[in-house]
């Protein structure tokens, strides 16, 4: 566990037995997991065990990702070397990892620079992930970040315009103008955004529903919009 800290291998999360109080060993995974921006849980020793192929964990678990992530400003600069507006996709309480890897798999697709998603509540880039992406998570620059309201303020201050995929927003996504500097939001099926994260948005877009069910999967939603976002810079 420290060894894989110490070497900055990709983790999703670190999780600790809530039994095993403040060790030296413990307090130095806790200062490495903090300084690389690695989750630490305290959960049941039973949990950790589950988790455990030997069954003997110790009491620490750690969850490797399939990829490492990057950062935010990366995905920026990607979209400068393309010589294009960026064009990013924000994930917001996405638990499911097929629908993480589905929307990978469409932002590879239609061109997106990168996609966004939270530390914590939300789905992170598992093998599971991987698989649901068709292989797409080796080619689409993936961000995890600690507060998604305020990644919104730092792009906001590089002129990215924040359009909030929401039942409630009175514009058609059709209608919104991908071609400038864009970051589409999109909830969880159901539940749709937190309350920050859509206060955060510049502005909320709608999907025309006809039919008898309130709302569209996560990334078929998301596959629509960015699709949209393509045809309309293409």
């Amino acid at each position: 566990m420290l060894e894989a800290l110490k070497a900055g291998r990709p983790l999703n999360r670190v999780l600790l037995s809530a039994s095993a109080g403040r060790p030296p060993a413990v307090v130095e995974i806790n200062r490495l997991a903090r300084e690389a921006g690695v989750v630490v849980e305290r959960v049941d020793r039973r949990a950790i065990d589950r988790l455990s192929s030997t069954g003997r964990s110790q009491g620490v678990i750690a969850l490797t990702a399939a990829k490492a992530y990057t950062g935010l400003e990366r995905i920026m600069e990607i979209a400068r070397e393309r010589g294009e507006p960026p064009l990013l996709v924000i994930l917001d309480k996405i638990e499911d990892p097929q629908n993480l890897g589905a929307i990978i798999r469409t932002a590879d697709a239609a061109g997106v620079h990168g996609v966004v998603i939270p530390e914590r509540r939300a789905a992170a880039l598992t093998a599971a992930v991987s698989r649901s992406s068709a292989g797409a998570v080796e080619y689409v620059p993936v961000a995890r970040v600690g507060n998604l309201s305020r990644a919104m303020a730092r792009l906001g201050e590089q002129n990215v315009w924040t359009v909030g995929i929401d039942p409630s927003g009175t514009q058609d996504y059709m209608e919104v103008d991908y071609t400038q500097p864009t970051a589409i939001v999109i909830g969880a099926e159901g539940k749709g955004m937190s309350r920050l994260v859509k206060e955060r948005c510049d502005m909320l877009a709608s999907i025309p529903m006809r039919g008898k069910v309130a709302s569209l999967n996560a990334s078929v939603a998301a596959a629509l919009v960015m699709y949209e976002a393509a045809r309309q810079r293409h």
